[in-house]
């Protein structure tokens, strides 16, 4: 696919994401999809996560459980060459537990094959997670 096609592909799974549409999002992975989340994230135990519903019950469910919201602020989509994307972006969270909020710069570097997304790696100020969720 064109670089331009995996921008697109990455940017509907975000503005699905914005709007809860997960059915959505989960259907722009391949089923083989490999998923890893930041060392020294707490959601990095599952490492590598390896298809949707993988991410579904070890990432997404978390993340609804554990925040009182989660929303994905400032994303800015960058061309990479070998069917590759990076997003910058920022986290705009609270955790349910501690009440505490943070704002967090994260980067997501995604791989595509055949218009689909092969593989996902995480990149995140995981010292702001993990002072949230410290009482």
């Amino acid at each position: 696919m064109s670089t331009n096609q995996n921008i697109q592909v990455i940017n509907n799974l975000y503005k699905a994401f914005a709007t809860g549409d997960i059915p959505t999002v989960l259907g722009s992975m391949n089923p083989k999809i490999e998923w890893k989340e930041a060392e020294s994230n707490s959601m990095a135990d599952g490492n590598p996560y390896i298809g949707p519903d993988a991410i579904l019950n070890g990432v997404f469910a978390r993340l609804g459980a554990n925040h009182e919201y989660f929303n994905l602020a400032d994303i800015e989509l960058h061309d990479m060459s070998n069917n590759k994307v990076l997003a910058t972006l920022r986290y705009n969270a609270k955790n349910k537990e501690t009440g505490k909020a943070y704002n967090a710069q994260a980067a997501h570097f995604w791989t595509l094959e055949a218009g689909k997304i092969v593989k996902f790696q995480q990149y995140v100020d995981t010292k702001k997670l993990a002072d949230a969720e410290t009482k």
